[in-house]
């Protein structure tokens, strides 16, 4: 990791020196280890780099398609090519396991390969005029530069999430990854210089949300905003932009429930409501946050569960054996055991984990017990906020409409799960669970063909699939005679 030891800027194709000499210091959450010191754009620093976005988008939304495409094939390869190195770097920044990392890797090829092959489905339309002889043409051109805001728990794959599309449909793109994990966007900022990327197209301009965030939303350059985050920081870009009446779409928090009824395959549930509860240390927008069991099979259910939560392996994030590695911070740890220790004082039973993990290498760095707690109720906060963290809290319902009333109880509205072998309750769902996206009968992880989007405090737009990739464009409108 010593070539990491120092990080500038990105702007151009180059490595550039930021304007003040102050540096944020980045720390392995598992160990404390310092990976990096990372430079702080100024204000001036990022109108720069969107200036330069900005030299570079004639040039690049004039190019063929195809053309755009074949650079983002030249990144993939390289992405290939390096995945033990970018996955490693995940791990040491954020603490998801190695094998996690891996996955995450993949997940941002995916990502980049759809917006690849399908640029040119990005299509407009003709429409008979309302003059003889006369054509309406509907055209699809790119917005200009992009700015893009990311998050810390899935620092190479949100890059990736947003690079690919803002490209390969003809903007320029100048992304803030996030504070505490800026080096896995810095190394594939590496890739597109070895890619060949034409100057100017992709920058990276690394600090803070309050400052560099800001800067990017408000200067006149950014015609268009895509963030991933958290909801008040969602809240605060979209005030920001709307005094230039800027195009913004925002993918915020979770508290997606998970839904077991009296016929589900209870061994396929309880594996999935563990990974979808602990993968990055629950620290995921689409994570379980409410798993509410039918009342015929719950203490089934629970037993199972209980098992398979206190057989977690939390530890080194390098260890091939390891379930589930550090939260991202301290501050962020003691938030989820200020979060269960509240639940507690409001009724719920502590079934396993509540605490912090301590003694020999857990002292180094950010661990949390994998927690379980049952007798939650609707009423109490851990039901109704964002835990971010590896608590899974187990809810009793009578029936299906029971768990339809509690799940819509929320103003998240992103993810959802439900495990029945019911078409009926099926059925009901597609019309009555208020959440973007649905898993039935598996765990979560979206698909690069998929839409990741939610409704309620979990943001407007979305990503990935074509209706993501149509966000990256807007349209003309041409009456046309000869």
């Amino acid at each position: 990791m010593a070539e990491l030891k120092t990080r500038d800027l990105f702007i151009g194709g180059e490595w550039t020196r930021a304007e003040t000499s102050d540096r944020d210091t980045i720390r392995n959450p598992a160990t404390g280890e310092i990976l990096a010191t990372v430079a702080i754009a100024s204000e001036n620093d990022v109108g720069r780099a969107l200036r330069t976005a900005q030299e570079a988008f004639p040039a690049w939304s004039r190019q063929v398609a195809t053309d755009r495409a074949d650079y983002l094939y030249r990144l993939i390869e390289l992405i290939k090519r390096d995945t033990e190195k970018l996955a490693r770097i995940i791990t040491s920044e954020n603490g998801k396991p190695l094998k996690e990392a891996r996955i995450e890797v993949n997940f941002a090829i995916q990502l980049i390969r759809f917006a690849a092959e399908n640029v040119r489905r990005l299509e407009g339309n003709i429409i008979p005029g309302s003059r003889p002889g006369e054509k309406i043409l509907i055209d699809k051109i790119p917005h200009g530069v992009v700015a893009g805001i990311s998050a810390w728990n899935f620092p190479l794959a949100l890059t990736a999430r947003k690079l690919g599309p803002a490209l390969a449909a003809g903007n320029t793109f100048v992304i803030k990854p996030h504070e505490l994990t800026p080096l896995a966007t810095l190394a594939l900022a590496e890739l597109t210089v070895e890619a060949g990327f034409p100057k100017g197209i992709f920058n990276v301009v690394t600090g803070g949300g309050a400052t560099v965030g800001n800067a990017l939303v408000t200067n006149p350059v950014t015609k268009l905003i895509t963030m991933t985050g958290s909801t008040p920081a969602g809240r605060k870009i979209m005030a920001a932009a709307s005094e230039g009446l800027k195009e913004v779409r925002l993918e915020l928090g979770g508290k997606a429930p998970f839904i077991v009824m009296e016929d589900a395959d209870l061994d396929a549930a309880v594996d999935a409501a563990v990974a979808a509860r602990f993968m990055n240390c629950g620290q995921v927008c689409t994570a379980n946050e409410r798993t509410y069991v039918h009342t015929a099979v719950y203490d089934k259910f629970l037993e199972r569960l209980r098992t398979r939560i206190k057989a977690l392996r939390t530890g080194d994030p390098l260890d091939e054996k390891t379930d589930m590695g550090p939260k991202i911070s301290a501050s962020e740890m003691e938030k989820v055991d200020g979060m269960v220790q509240n639940a507690v004082k409001q009724g719920a039973k502590l079934e396993a984990g509540g605490k912090r993990l301590t003694g020999g290498a857990y002292d180094k760095g950010n661990f949390y017990a994998p927690t379980l707690l049952t007798e939650v109720t609707a009423e109490m906060d851990i039901a109704q906020n964002e835990v971010f963290g590896p608590v899974l809290s187990l809810i009793r319902v009578r029936d299906f409409d029971d768990a339809l009333t509690q799940a819509n109880r929320s103003r998240y509205g992103l993810s959802a799960y439900l495990f029945t072998q019911s078409l009926k309750n099926i059925m009901r769902m597609t019309r009555e669970l208020n959440f973007g996206e649905v898993y039935v009968n598996r765990e979560g992880g979206e698909a690069a063909q998929g839409f990741h989007h939610g409704y309620g405090d979990s943001g407007i737009g979305g990503e990935d699939g074509q209706y993501g990739l149509e966000a990256y464009v807007t349209t003309k409108t041409i009456y046309l005679n000869a």
